[in-house]
């Protein structure tokens, strides 16, 4: 984004965003496990520098974040990317996984890739899914297909961990542009067995988006049912949520509680994003 494109992006602006980003990125779970997030995955990123701004940022700059990226072909040019705490997360692996999707006139819809992250997550094998499916721009009916093809992709994703080692640790993460609900969302917790620990956390008021004042809950995990072993030195589910802190929501008007975003329209707003984050809290046995 530019000073000269229609949403007159400056650096002020941008400075801004990071800032708020960053503030919210250090929070995510402090009240939880007194510590900032070892793993934080993120969507529509534009390039390496921004997460570079980011992680030396006023509010991360002291929590040895480092990062996965990978540039792909969706074609408004944003991608997913992962950050990471180095003291916590080593990574071994990564590599990113092309959806092939279709516009109605045959033409190649370019959508953004799926980022694979393996690493050691305090020692222990760990192995992190990072998506975000195409949009329902056009109508959620319509633009289902696209994302059943991505659901399918991330069941490849799997088996291929899965064929490598049958007790792989998978954590799937995301803007899934579904609800839990979802006939992508179902399929893929079919495919292996995985567990949605947002299924229960959608309702009339609470979502992490909203559209014409209905709620959705977009921003999802999934993972392995082995997270909920009981064997000891293991990594293990103890509860997810929503971020959906006070500072995060709009305070009054029409649009009261639902996300404070940074742009509505091409109207400036100064906010944090149209989402709220979502975390999921892991402990080691």
């Amino acid at each position: 984004m530019l000073p000269s494109s229609e949403k007159r992006w400056s650096i002020k602006r941008y400075n801004n965003k990071l800032r708020k980003i960053g503030y919210v990125i250090s929070n995510i779970g402090l009240k939880e496990v007194k510590r900032h997030p070892a793993i934080v995955g993120i969507a529509e990123v534009e390039n390496d520098a921004v997460l570079k701004d980011l992680i030396n940022s006023k509010h991360l700059e002291e929590h040895n974040y480092s990062f996965v990226h990978y540039n792909s072909p969706d074609e408004r040019g944003i991608d997913v990317a992962m950050l990471y705490d180095e003291t916590v997360f080593k990574v071994a692996f990564s590599k990113t996984f092309t959806v092939d999707l279709l516009d109605d006139d045959g033409s190649i819809d370019y959508t953004r890739d799926i980022l694979l992250v393996s690493g050691l997550f305090e020692g222990l094998e760990l192995h992190v899914i990072v998506n975000h499916w195409p949009s329902r721009r056009t109508g959620d009916i319509e633009t289902e297909q696209k994302r059943m093809k991505a659901s399918k992709k991330v069941t490849e994703i799997i088996s291929f961990l899965k064929d490598k080692n049958p007790e792989a640790k998978i954590v799937i993460m995301g803007d899934f542009n579904d609800d839990p609900n979802s006939n992508s969302l179902k399929a893929l917790e079919l495919s292996h067995g995985l567990y949605n620990p947002m299924r229960t956390l959608l309702s009339h008021d609470r979502g992490t988006t909203s559209h014409n004042q209905n709620w959705n809950l977009f921003d999802q995990f999934l993972m392995t049912h082995n997270f909920f072993e009981r064997k000891k030195n293991t990594l293990r589910f103890v509860k997810a949520n929503i971020f959906d802190e006070a500072y995060l929501k709009e305070y009054e008007g029409k649009y009261k509680g639902s996300p404070y975003r940074t742009y509505v329209g091409k109207r400036y707003n100064g906010g944090y994003s149209d989402h709220f984050p979502v975390y999921m809290v892991v402990s080691k046995r």
